[in-house]
């Protein structure tokens, strides 16, 4: 479905990622696989399947693990430029402000690089154009606010602010991590200044020019990858649509009576002989010795090439 005349998006991809350590110690998180295609690349393809082609990727963290995989765009039937952040990331505020020049296109989406949707692009741009606001975000019910903070609404659809995860969240709305906005929007923000968006511009927008900031509700579906946790569980639901158990990873070997039950595999692992591993995810040009037996672990590399195994919680 064509998503109107909006054909740039901004892909939030520098955040450092902290909660999903140690996996982002190898990757960027949106250059994390999920059934063995990183996130950014699921979030272009589908971009793309809406008419928006021309991408903008800010980045800070382990940037090359992203730029390897997205390149120019063009095996992805787009393009792709990147705003580098450094030294500091900028936040979701201060990342548009410097990314805004390079796309061109106003308004243009504003995606988060760490969620995955569905959310009708059109009918959000039609939302937008309607709603005369500066940015207009996509919203579901929040079904989980004990996980979730959420915002309210008025009767016009307009944001009036920010409510935190808890019981009260229950009845205010959840951000799925798509928006529309206008280069206006940010055009406060101090350049090269790290700033945030939600709980922060946003909020002073919200006093400053009520009706500024809208809302489109659908039933969108939301993926989170903001943890390990999350990761585990969004990577095994998206293995077990297509059928799976499990996901092994490109230049993937087995050693002979090597065992691999419920786990997620990624690029270039060598498993060693009689090996056991049962719910494990095995990050990156990791070797797995001999005879040894990991369950529920995190198989990664350290600074110095050695092999570690951290706990994760699955729940």
């Amino acid at each position: 479905m064509s998503s109107s005349a909006i054909r740039s998006a901004l892909l939030l991809t520098a955040g450092l990622g902290t909660r999903l350590a140690p996996l982002t110690m190898v990757r960027a998180k949106p250059a994390v696989p999920v059934a063995g295609e990183p996130i950014v690349r699921r979030i272009a393809r589908w971009l793309v399947a809406q008419d928006v082609t021309d991408f903008v990727l800010n980045l800070h963290h382990l940037p090359e693990t992203i730029t390897a995989m997205m390149g120019d765009g063009s095996d992805l039937g787009g393009r792709v430029r990147y705003s580098w952040e450094h030294p500091l990331v900028l936040g979701s505020a201060g990342g548009p402000r410097q990314a805004a020049p390079l796309l061109g296109d106003d308004p243009f989406l504003i995606v988060n690089g760490d969620t995955l949707t569905d959310v009708d692009l059109a009918s959000l741009a039609a939302r937008h154009a309607s709603s005369h606001a500066l940015v207009t975000l996509a919203l579901t019910p929040n079904h989980q606010p004990m996980r979730y903070g959420g915002l309210r609404l008025d009767r016009d659809g307009h944001v009036t602010g920010v409510v935190p995860r808890g019981p009260a969240a229950a009845d205010a709305f959840h951000f799925v991590g798509v928006q529309v906005a206008q280069a206006e929007a940010f055009a406060s923000v101090e350049a090269g200044r790290p700033r945030r968006s939600i709980g922060d511009l946003y909020d002073d927008l919200i006093v400053k020019r009520p009706g500024s900031v809208a809302g489109f509700v659908s039933d969108a579906s939301f993926d989170d990858i903001g943890t390990v946790a999350h990761y585990w569980r969004t990577s095994l639901a998206f293995i077990e649509r297509a059928g799976g158990q499990g996901w092994l990873g490109r230049g993937f070997s087995l050693g002979p009576g090597a065992r691999v039950t419920r786990s997620i595999v990624w690029d270039d692992v060598r498993i060693g002989p009689e090996v056991a591993l049962d719910e494990c995810i095995v990050t990156d040009r990791v070797e797995v010795p001999a005879g040894s037996a990991f369950r529920r672990r995190i198989l990664h590399l350290d600074a110095d090439g050695q092999l570690r195994s951290t706990p994760f919680e699955a729940e």
